[in-house]
């Protein structure tokens, strides 16, 4: 199996630069009136595109396939949909000394948002651990990702995530759920042109969440909420931002160990167990914030970018680890059992 490469040095990320330079372009040129009513239009069909890409690229016979390394997986989601929210709840004791109401609101968001799979394998695969479990486990915490956290953004954000109504579930199932199934009922008559086109379809994808992105920030800027955040309140929330970040991956590394998973298992718990999707969740805050999806994403967007930066240390040094034999010796085992996984073509970041 041939492993993902990644770069030895790790700069921004360019969706990154390209998701900042939407930022200002909707800061100088903000879409109004009739303009705003045809963008909200189009990015609502983007989110529905995108989402039945998400359904028809993802393998859900390859996923189940995955459910005898059923441990590890169950562990990942524990770490993004239980352990990662309750350090969102713990962080509202900041408000409103270190956070405003408003990024509480979107730090809360990014911890109920699913982990990612593209940059999991990757860091994974440079550190020597098990791809193919870490493969599953972002599948699964995509799939999972689809239910969960539009339920538990209701559950915990209240009136604060824009008002969840009975019109609002309706939103969700329409614009998530329903194009996510269609793609998933579709996968087996499009899913080779979906594979052979995987990068054309990779840039209409990234496209789509521009187009959400540019949305969500004229809307915001036309309402001039970006006055309350200062350089201070920004500083703050990565401060915050970076806690969670240290916590999470000091809980799936030695948490993992305490739970007695190998050194391959570890990795790829620690790598899929502590990121969040920027590519799942864009689309997730534009319909579920509405109005206020702008500041729901900053936070999410500054955590993405700083979760890149440190995992591709952290692997960096992983793969320079020196390999014991006694410890390896269970690591094919297990790794063959998630093996029929490989091939899944999903993306997430």
């Amino acid at each position: 199996m041939k492993r993902p490469s990644w770069p030895t040095w790790m700069p921004i990320d360019p969706y990154i630069l390209a998701l900042l330079g939407t930022v200002g372009v909707a800061a100088l040129l903000p879409a109004r009136g009739i303009g705003a009513d045809i963008a909200g239009g189009a990015s609502t069909g983007a989110v529905a595109f995108l989402f039945f890409l998400y359904g028809a690229r993802l393998s859900t016979r390859e996923a189940l396939d995955g459910l005898k390394h059923w441990r590890l997986h169950l562990t990942v989601l524990a770490c993004t949909f239980i352990a990662f929210p309750l350090l969102g709840l713990a962080a509202k004791g900041l408000v409103p000394y270190v956070l405003t109401p408003a990024l509480y609101s979107g730090f809360l968001f990014l911890t109920l948002v699913p982990s990612t799979i593209q940059s999991s394998i990757a860091f994974t695969s440079m550190a020597r651990g098990n791809v193919p479990a870490a493969i599953c486990a972002g599948s699964f915490s995509s799939l999972a990702g689809i239910v969960l956290t539009p339920l538990l953004a209701a559950a915990l954000l209240g009136n604060s995530g824009g008002g969840f109504s009975a019109d609002s579930v309706m939103k969700i199932v329409l614009q998530l759920l329903v194009p996510f199934l269609a793609g998933q009922f579709l996968r087996r008559w499009i899913g080779g042109f979906i594979a052979r086109n995987k990068k054309v379809l990779g840039f209409v994808d990234r496209g789509s969440i521009l187009l959400v992105v540019y949305t969500a920030f004229s809307e915001g800027m036309v309402q001039g909420i970006w006055h309350q955040v200062t350089p201070l309140r920004l500083g703050a929330l990565l401060g915050v931002e970076a806690v969670l970040l240290a916590v999470m991956l000091a809980l799936t590394w030695y948490g993992a160990k305490k739970m007695g998973f190998d050194r391959g298992d570890r990795i790829a718990i620690q790598f899929a167990g502590s990121k969040k999707s920027l590519a799942a969740g864009l689309p997730m805050a534009s319909v579920l914030f509405g109005a206020q999806a702008s500041l729901a994403v900053l936070p999410l967007m500054l955590f993405h970018q700083m979760q890149l930066m440190v995992c591709a240390v952290i692997a960096k040094r992983r793969s320079r680890d020196p390999e014991d034999p006694e410890e390896f010796v269970s690591e094919p085992s297990r790794s063959e059992e998630t093996r029929t996984a490989v091939g899944t073509g999903t993306r997430s970041g």
